[in-house]
Formats: C-alpha cells, sequence, structure tokens
C-alpha cells in the first residue's frame, strides 16, 4: 500500500466518531461529563407541609359537664328568645323572695328589682356597627367585630353566692356564643396564675388542646375556650361557641376587614413612589440661599 493511501485511510478512521456524534450515531462514543460546578447552589428542597394538629378528645362524661355552660340557651336563638328565657330565670329566682315575705312594701320593693334586672338586660343589647362601644377596649373586645352582622347582650348572674357576667354574641341576628366571666375574687393571689387555672379546668372538664393563656375543648357540637385575662384585666372566663358559625364569622371578618391606608394625601404627594421625582439642586440653590441668610448664616457653595 503506498504511503499516500496509508495517510487517507488514517485520516478517515479518525474522522469517523466525530461524524457520527454530531449526526447522533447511538453507537457514537458519549460526550465527557461536565464537571459539577462547586459554586453552583443546591436547589432548595420545598418545606415539608405541618403536620395536622393532634386535637385531643372529649369524653362523654366531660363533654355532658361542659354542656352545662348553655344554662338553658341554644345556638340559635334570636334576641328576644334570650331575653325571654332570661326573663323566666330572674323571675324564678325572684319568687322565692317573694313567697319569703308578706310585706306589701317588701314585695313592691322585689317586684321593682326584678323589672329593673330584665329592663338592664334588654337596654344591653349592642349592634357593632362601626360605632365606637364601651365594649371596645374592655376583656370582650377581641371576641366581636365591626360591621359582620354581629351583636351582643350582657347580664350579670348570681348564682350560688358567685357572682358572674354572662354576654350572648349573635351573628345576623342567631346566638352562636356566650362568653362567660367568671368571679376570681375568692381566689388567693398566689393562686391567680395560668398554671392554677389549667389544673382547675381541666380537673373539672379534662384534657384540653394548650395554648398560650388558652385552654380549648373541641366536640362536634360545641367548642369551649377557658381564657385566662389575669395580666389584662384580672378575670379569667369560658367561652362556649357554635364551631360551624365561628367559620362563618371569620370569613366574614376577613371580607370586611378594612383596608391599610398608604398613608395620607399630604405625605403622598411628597414621596416619590417610583423613584423619578428629584429634586434640582442647582435651581434651588438659591432659595436655599436666602433662607441661610435669612438666619444670618452665609450662602451655600454653588456645586
Amino acid at each position: 500500500m503506498s504511503r499516500t493511501l496509508k495517510l487517507l485511510l488514517l485520516s478517515s478512521l479518525l474522522a469517523t466518531p466525530t461524524l457520527a456524534l454530531a449526526k447522533g450515531d447511538p453507537k457514537a462514543p458519549a460526550a465527557p461529563a461536565k464537571k459539577a460546578d462547586p459554586k453552583a447552589k443546591t436547589p432548595a428542597k420545598p418545606a415539608k407541609p405541618a403536620p395536622p394538629k393532634k386535637v385531643v378528645p372529649v369524653s362523654a362524661e366531660h363533654k355532658k359537664t361542659l354542656a352545662e355552660l348553655y344554662a338553658g340557651f341554644k345556638f340559635g336563638m334570636t334576641k328576644d328568645e334570650v331575653v325571654t328565657t332570661l326573663s323566666k330565670q330572674i323571675e324564678e329566682r325572684y319568687a322565692d323572695k317573694l313567697k319569703g315575705t308578706t310585706d306589701v312594701a317588701l314585695q313592691d320593693s322585689i317586684r321593682k328589682q326584678r323589672k329593673n334586672e330584665i329592663d338592664e338586660v334588654a337596654k344591653s343589647y349592642t349592634k357593632f356597627e362601626g360605632k365606637t362601644t364601651g365594649w371596645d377596649v374592655s376583656m370582650i373586645d377581641d371576641e366581636f367585630a365591626h360591621n359582620t352582622g354581629e351583636s351582643m347582650l350582657a347580664r350579670w348572674e348570681n348564682q350560688d353566692g358567685e357572682n358572674r357576667r354572662r354576654f350572648f354574641f349573635f351573628l345576623d341576628g342567631k346566638l352562636w356564643k356566650m362568653f362567660v366571666l367568671l368571679d376570681v375574687s375568692k381566689i388567693p393571689e398566689d393562686k391567680k396564675n395560668f398554671a392554677t387555672f389549667q389544673g382547675t379546668m381541666e380537673g373539672k372538664y379534662g384534657p384540653a388542646d394548650v395554648e398560650v393563656g388558652t385552654l380549648t375543648w373541641r366536640t362536634d357540637e360545641f367548642n369551649v375556650r377557658a381564657v385566662d385575662k389575669l395580666k389584662t384585666y384580672d378575670a379569667l372566663a369560658l367561652v362556649i361557641e357554635d364551631p360551624k358559625t365561628m367559620k362563618d364569622v371569620l370569613a366574614m371578618r376577613e371580607s370586611k376587614a378594612p383596608k391599610k391606608k398608604e398613608g395620607t394625601s399630604i405625605i403622598n404627594s411628597v414621596i416619590d413612589k417610583d423613584g423619578t421625582d428629584h429634586p434640582d439642586v442647582k435651581q434651588n440653590n438659591n432659595a436655599v440661599d436666602s433662607v441661610i441668610k435669612a438666619q444670618g448664616g452665609g450662602a451655600t457653595k454653588k456645586p
């Protein structure tokens, strides 16, 4: 074989792999793998979803005890139905007082007290329609919102030597929650703390879901919250509410929440939001000089 023919054949063999690779021949040798850039950032792994919160089960016995907080009322009652039920309860409480005396003047006084108590309940009815009320800064200020169809009744309860206050919350005129303020006057000061409160409540109602300042018992029919407000109002409370209506209330509050203001018109006119309104220093230099001279200073140097 001639030298020239050998050179042509060698050239053809050397060129074949490159040609095959260019055409995508599956038999062609694989291209060398690129080395990983040590400076390249590893893509962040997606965050794992938080595990669902476990709900502490409520026993049948404790559910029955918790249900006593209804105190003769039912979710869905109208304001008038609540007032009627309250009136009957008040009349029953005064009945024994009337039977206990034959003094006509004293009986008239008892009847007057009874009427005043019933009237006070009706007068306490408050609609939260945007106007400031006496309850906007109080121990129940986080239990309602304005312009969402919410309203409330309040009354004192004097039972078994304890002074309690019960608040009735309505949504679109239907009872859905009651807030019972407990009497803490007999609790020693060294026992007025969340740990003691939790021990007492769980001793009566069973284990609860524990959060900061709150214990919660959840059932299919109702939820009960034990709320610690000792630091702010020297108060403790129990709240029984309809969980289904609670979802509607929260959704309504979110949709009706006022939008955050971006500032007054004066502030907005001064702020350069798009970064294009820059002052002309040279144009305003004479004005600055005038102000400084008026204050007894020298002129500024022109840039």
